[in-house]
């Protein structure tokens, strides 16, 4: 029911196109209201936006108008602020979307606090039966070296027990939360006892139920979250979403997009003692660990860095 509503929703909102005086970007015009699925039953969709690339040149210039005529100018603007870590233009610029997501990866998304989030609430509605059941393929061992990441993927027979563990409990969990509701609509409804309170019934639900919120950030914000989520390291699960939204900000503000990948995502961070080694070795100097202040685990991401 919930699903079919939603589609309802975005077909009448296509249907209307309003006049606008306000700076548009016309990528995200395209996708506006349109569901991008994401996992296997997830998506995003952009509901509403404020401002583009012309805007942050405004911001930062306090000017009316398009501001400079020359492209090249602008985009030279925003590389220069990005460049030089001046963030309130960017805050200027907002954009707010429709996420639906597997809880345990709602909270990890929640941990970036600077943000707007209103989430379905299942005190006052029951949540749907969707679970996300990840690809045999995903399914991989404990990294021996990574605390919180994953290694090689699992034998196949193993790999399918665990998907068939995965949906069982699953289904039986909600299963179980429908009884404890023991609601009207409920095929088992049982009128002659009484139902647990929809705030407590949600605590038998799994981590892979899906839930959905509305999500508002500004420019700046949503470029520090995508430096963390669309990074290699990140979870595949939320890397998922955050490659749609790598996209959406291409669309949305393409020369900040550009400047995004050259400053932060595709860039590099150095300690002292690190750009140190680096101007040794330039001269052409033969540097080891030993002779440094780098930790083992900085001089190896140090070396695979500029390998």
């Amino acid at each position: 029911m919930l699903k079919k509503n939603i589609n309802k929703d975005i077909s009448n909102l296509r249907k209307n196109k309003n006049y606008t005086y306000r700076p548009v970007s016309p990528g995200l015009e395209r996708v506006l209201y349109n569901q991008i699925k994401v996992l296997d039953k997830g998506f995003i969709r952009v509901v509403d936006y404020m401002g583009n690339d012309s805007s942050i040149v405004q911001a930062a210039r306090v000017s009316y108008g398009k501001g400079t005529k020359k492209k090249s100018l602008d985009e030279g603007l925003i590389r220069y602020l990005l460049r030089h870590k001046h963030t309130t233009p960017f805050e200027m610029c907002e954009i707010k979307l429709h996420v639906k997501l597997p809880i345990f990866i709602a909270r990890q998304w929640i941990r970036h606090r600077t943000a707007n989030i209103n989430e379905y609430s299942a005190r006052y509605s029951i949540l749907e039966d969707e679970f996300y059941i990840p690809k045999t393929a995903n399914l991989a061992k404990q990294s021996s070296t990574n605390k919180q990441g994953r290694s090689q993927e699992l034998d196949s027979n193993l790999a399918k027990k665990i998907i068939k563990i995965l949906k069982e409990d699953s289904e039986r969990n909600y299963n179980n939360y429908l009884w404890m509701l023991n609601e009207e609509e409920y095929k088992d409804y049982n009128s002659s006892r009484e139902g647990l309170s929809r705030e407590l019934a949600r605590i038998n639900l799994t981590l892979n139920t899906y839930t959905q919120w509305y999500w508002k950030v500004d420019l700046h914000n949503f470029m520090h979250f995508l430096s963390l989520r669309a990074d290699s390291h990140s979870q595949l699960e939320i890397r998922a979403y955050a490659v749609i939204l790598m996209d959406l900000l291409k669309k949305w503000v393409p020369i900040t997009y550009k400047a995004f990948c050259s400053y932060k995502l595709n860039s590099a961070d150095l300690s002292q003692e690190a750009l140190e080694v680096i101007k040794k070795m330039i001269k052409g100097k033969k540097v080891k660990r030993e002779n440094t202040s780098l930790s083992k685990r900085e001089w190896d991401e140090l070396i695979l860095l500029i390998n």
